[in-house]
């Protein structure tokens, strides 16, 4: 399910860079609507939420629990529609969001949280396979770790965003996931939170995502992402586990490159690059079996890893490349492990939005770009870019530069 929670995580935290994001979930972010959501008028948002009940029975929702769910709901919040139109106006590097995703507080927080939970996650890593410092991190980042799990009202938050046709259909289907959820009782109407658009609780789950993969781990017979840190750890665990992740190998690796190391060639097995003289920066043998993958969000001579299919699970929950990479930073940084080693460039040498927007109109004409203008750089972006600099004879690390495109389009 790789749901649209993926781009509305990145709105709870901010619209995370430098793609979309998106806080958790199955099938791709939709594309960007043609205009803007307009408020509803008060007798046409009764008329929308109203007109919900038939599809509401349908799914099981009673009439009681509709009138609980809608109750003080009179009108659409118009700061929620306000948000809507200020969604991220550029992409932030990915270093910059680094500072604050992996902090050296969040650090503290987490192994501090980790130690009081020792033996819930060890319960959890037996059954789901994920390990523990992985879910810290997702969990530290949706909500600095059950702190901060949002304030907005969840069926107000839905509504509003319905009732104005934002996104088309998604935020009405998701408004009826979230009754059901009511009608199952797995949480109160008044307890129902979560962010603007309407992520909910500890780890930011849009309610079919909720419907498809919440726990309940401690056994209270409630699917608690709000209060219990169990139920949230281990709904963590089990849709990560849904998406597909290989407890057989980490997320990636920071790496050192040889001299001389050809960049066309930057797909393989683990074992093939650990052939071809590529070394972790903190000194562990790469393993020698599992597909793997060169990013390198900088360009040459800042950070560079070897990613592994992990990181697309990661991006399932969030489709930034930035918040997959301190999820990843992260959950190493919990478990022990180092500092990044190398430096990042100089916030000179990137592309802002409008930047991004016109190389890839730039690679899109020249037939290597397939997809939106949208200014989010992302691995579709990545391979263009990869795909373009091998056909000039340039090193190809995909990485975006003013002088990219300043030669892709023949302008200084």
């Amino acid at each position: 399910m790789r749901s649209f929670l993926a781009l509305v995580a990145g709105a709870a935290a901010g619209w995370l860079a430098p793609v979309a994001p998106a806080s958790a979930q199955a099938a791709k972010p939709p594309a960007p609507e043609p205009a803007k959501p307009s408020p509803a008028r008060p007798a046409a948002f009764a008329d929308f939420i109203e007109a919900l009940r038939p599809d509401a029975r349908v799914r099981g929702v009673s009439d009681a629990t509709f009138a609980a769910a809608f109750r003080g709901v009179a009108q659409p919040d118009p700061e929620i529609l306000a948000r809507t139109r200020r969604q991220g106006e550029f992409a932030r590097p990915v270093w910059e969001y680094l500072v604050g995703a992996v902090s050296a507080g969040r650090i503290a927080r987490g192994r501090a949280r980790a130690a009081a939970l020792s033996g819930t996650l060890d319960r959890i890593e037996a059954r789901y396979g994920v390990p523990r410092g992985v879910l810290l991190a997702f969990w530290g980042i949706e909500s600095d770790f059950g702190a901060s799990g949002g304030s907005v009202p969840t069926i107000r938050a839905l509504a509003t965003l319905a009732a104005a046709g934002h996104r088309g259909t998604l935020f009405r289907d998701e408004l009826l996931a979230a009754l059901t959820i009511l009608e199952r009782g797995d949480i109160a109407p008044d307890r129902m939170k979560g962010s603007w658009a309407g992520a909910m609780g500890q780890v930011q789950f849009l309610p079919s995502t909720f419907l498809a993969h919440a726990v309940d781990f401690d056994g209270d017979g409630h699917r608690d992402i709000w209060g219990s840190d169990a139920d949230s750890l281990a709904s963590i665990a089990a849709y990560l586990k849904a998406l597909g992740w290989n407890p057989a190998v980490s997320w990636g690796y920071e790496v050192a490159l040889p001299d001389g190391f050809d960049l066309a060639r930057y797909a393989g097995d683990l074992g093939e690059f650990d052939r071809r003289g590529v070394r972790r920066k903190d000194g562990g043998r790469l393993p020698q079996a599992g597909n793997a993958s060169l990013f390198l969000p900088g360009g040459l001579g800042a950070p560079s890893f070897l990613i592994t299919d992990n990181f697309e699970v990661i991006r399932g929950y969030n489709t930034s490349d930035s918040y997959a990479l301190a999820v990843g930073h992260l959950a190493d940084r919990l478990s022990g492990g180092p500092a990044l080693a190398a430096p990042w460039p100089a916030e000179a040498g990137r592309l802002d939005k409008a930047g991004l927007e016109a190389l890839q109109r730039g690679l899109a004409g020249q037939g290597l770009y397939a997809g939106d203008a949208d200014g989010r750089a992302g691995p579709k972006l990545r391979e263009a870019v990869r795909r373009y600099q091998i056909r000039e004879g340039l090193a190809a690390d995909g990485y975006a530069t003013p002088a990219l495109l300043a030669r892709l389009t023949g302008r200084p």
